[in-house]
């Protein structure tokens, strides 16, 4: 119970920050400005597009799955308890976003259910492998390096297949961050791995 409490908030959390980083970065964007629109850029706008990306949204569910799996992370029940985690995360996150959103356009608060209906299915789908794959990062070894470089590894993919950004400057910095904080990510992944390793070598 304290899990799907735990996911749910945290889900949700997320789903509205997101929203409202969305709208603090439109609001603040001079899109009418020829010269903003081609070079301009705002700190919001990159924690939009930090923030409201696909690597992101997984990266909920895998961190979820990690989260709430600290007892016993090489157990069944663990993985189990991932594979739920990441999906009521997620949906909680897609329900949150869309009930801001629709709060903030003045919509009738029923449209809500409605306006994300392949994000409902997609939170499920791909909710449930990246809750398990966050509580594999927990297992010692190459299991666990390997888990947790999926969120870095991802990010960095996405980065080169779909480029952020509506100019170069945004797309730019936004690569620049993304890509900094992933390899320092998958950086103390590895030393993390290493010192639990070497004593086991030792023996």
């Amino acid at each position: 119970m304290i899990i799907l409490v735990v996911a749910l908030t945290i889900g949700a959390g997320f789903g509205a920050l997101t929203s409202l980083a969305n709208a603090l970065s439109h609001s603040s964007a001079a899109l009418e400005s020829e010269e903003y629109s081609t070079s301009g850029w705002s700190v919001p706008e990159i924690v939009s597009l930090v923030l409201d990306s696909g690597w992101a949204w997984a990266g909920l569910a895998i961190v979820i799955g990690w989260l709430l799996t600290r007892e016993n992370p090489g157990g069944r029940a663990a993985l189990a308890r991932g594979a739920v985690a990441g999906p009521v995360a997620l949906v909680a996150a897609v329900a949150a976003y869309a009930l801001v959103d629709t709060a903030r356009s003045g919509a009738p608060l029923s449209d809500w259910i409605h306006s994300e209906q392949w994000w409902w299915l997609a939170a499920v789908v791909f909710g449930v492998p990246l809750g398990a794959v966050g509580a594999c990062a927990r297992r010692p070894g190459v299991v666990g390096l390997l888990a947790g470089l999926t969120l870095p590894v991802g990010a960095a993919v996405q980065m080169v297949l779909l480029p952020p950004g509506r100019n170069e400057v945004v797309r730019d910095i936004g690569q620049a961050v993304v890509w900094t904080a992933a390899a320092l990510f998958a950086a103390l992944l590895v030393l993390r791995t290493v010192r639990r390793t070497a004593p086991e070598r030792r023996r």
